[in-house]
C-alpha cells in the first residue's frame, strides 16, 4: 500500500451525506480531516458534529466551523481535498474558489455531472456560469471511470440513483443486448435522500410512498448522458430511513439468451462492491448501512427486469466519494468501506 496522507476538508458536514462521509474519512488509514464546515448562516455553526449525530460518538467530536474568509485561508493551507456535500448552487460557486488553490474537489451535488448549461437551465433552473469546469469535470461513478477519476482535479461524484441505474444498466449497453427502445426505470428512496432541512412533504411521519419529479426529474438526463440510451426513470419518496430499490423494464435485443445477460454482468464480478444476485431479487434491508450494489435480474423472451439496490448514503454519496478519494490516491478503491485494512 502507497505511503499516502491526506488532509480532507468537508463542507456541508452537518447534512446526512457530509456526516457519514466525516465518519469514514475519520476512520480511514489514509485519510484524516482537516476541517468539518458550514455556512455562517447556519444554526449548526461552532457545535460538535458528535452533537448533531450521537450515533458517531467521540469520532466526529469536531466542531463544525463556520465558512468564514478565515476557514478558506486555513483550507488553503492545510488540505488536500476538498469535499462539497452542499446544494448544487452552492457547489457551483465554491467549487472554482477550491480549484483555484489547487485543491482536488469531490463534489457530492449535481453542480458539476451535466454536460452542458442548456441541461442546468432546463433541469435545475439555472445558467451555469462555469461552463469550462462542466467540460473538466470527470463523472464520479467508481467502477466505470477509475481512471479518469484518478487524475481528475474535479470529479462530480455520481448521483445516488444514477449509482444504482448505471451499475444496473450500463454491462448490457456495453455487451449490445438492449433494443432501441425507450428503458422504464422505477425508484424508491428513503426519506434521508430528501436531505436533513426540515420540510412537511419530507417529515417521516407525513411521508407515504409516493411519486415525485415525473417526466423532468435532473437524474434524467444524468442517467441518460452517462448510459447513451433513452429513459423514463420516475423516483418515489419512501417512508424508510435510507436505501434505494429500483425496478428496471427493458426490452431485449431478439435472441438474447439468459446465459448472454449473465455473460454481459461479468465485467462486473470482481468489483468489490457489486454484488451479483442472478434471480435472487435485492432487497433494501440487504444494502442498509453497507457500500454495496446489489443486482439481480430475471428474464421472459425479450423482456428484462432488473431490480438494484444501494443505500443511498453510501454508496449513493458518501462511499462513492470515498472510492473517488481512494483512486485519486492510486488505493484500493474500497478501502475504508468493507473493513480490510
Amino acid at each position: 500500500m502507497m505511503n499516502v496522507n491526506k488532509k480532507v476538508a468537508v463542507v456541508g458536514a452537518s447534512g446526512y451525506s457530509g456526516a457519514e462521509l466525516a465518519s469514514l474519512i475519520a476512520k480511514h488509514p489514509n485519510f484524516s480531516l482537516s476541517g468539518c464546515y458550514v455556512s455562517e448562516q447556519s444554526l449548526d455553526k461552532n457545535k460538535s458534529l458528535s452533537l448533531l449525530y450521537p450515533e458517531h460518538g467521540v469520532l466526529l467530536d469536531t466542531p463544525l466551523l463556520p465558512l468564514t474568509e478565515q476557514a478558506f485561508a486555513d483550507i488553503a493551507e492545510q488540505a488536500d481535498f476538498v469535499c462539497l456535500c452542499t446544494d448544487h448552487q452552492v457547489s457551483v460557486e465554491l467549487a472554482p474558489k477550491f480549484l483555484a488553490m489547487g485543491k482536488k474537489v469531490f463534489d457530492l451535488s449535481g453542480g458539476f455531472r451535466l454536460a452542458s448549461s442548456a441541461d442546468y437551465e432546463r433541469y435545475y433552473g439555472f445558467s451555469h456560469p462555469y461552463p469550462q469546469w462542466l467540460e473538466q469535470a470527470e463523472y464520479g461513478l467508481a467502477e466505470w471511470n477509475a481512471q479518469a477519476i484518478s487524475g481528475a482535479q474535479l470529479v462530480a461524484v455520481a448521483g445516488c440513483y444514477p449509482t444504482a441505474a448505471l451499475n444496473a444498466l450500463k454491462p448490457l449497453k456495453q455487451a449490445n443486448l438492449l433494443a432501441d427502445r425507450q428503458i422504464i426505470i422505477n425508484a424508491v428512496s428513503g426519506v434521508t435522500g430528501a436531505g436533513r432541512k426540515a420540510s412537511l412533504n419530507t417529515h417521516f411521519c407525513e411521508v407515504s410512498l409516493a411519486p415525485y419529479g415525473l417526466f423532468n426529474h435532473r437524474h434524467t438526463p444524468e442517467i441518460s448522458q452517462h448510459l447513451g440510451h433513452d429513459v423514463l426513470f420516475t423516483p418515489h419518496l419512501g417512508n424508510f430511513s435510507r436505501g434505494i430499490l429500483e425496478t428496471i423494464y427493458i426490452e431485449l435485443k431478439p435472441q438474447v439468451t439468459s446465459s448472454q445477460i449473465s455473460e454481459a454482468y461479468q465485467v462486473l464480478a470482481d468489483e468489490p462492491l457489486i454484488r451479483l444476485k442472478g434471480a435472487q431479487l435485492p432487497s433494501i434491508k440487504s444494502v442498509a448501512g453497507q457500500p454495496f450494489v446489489d443486482i439481480g435480474w430475471q428474464q421472459q423472451g425479450q423482456q428484462l427486469i432488473v431490480v438494484v439496490a444501494i443505500d443511498n448514503l453510501l454508496k449513493g454519496a458518501a462511499g462513492q466519494a470515498l472510492q473517488c478519494m481512494n483512486l485519486a490516491c492510486s488505493l484500493s478503491s474500497e478501502l475504508g468501506l468493507k473493513g480490510v485494512w
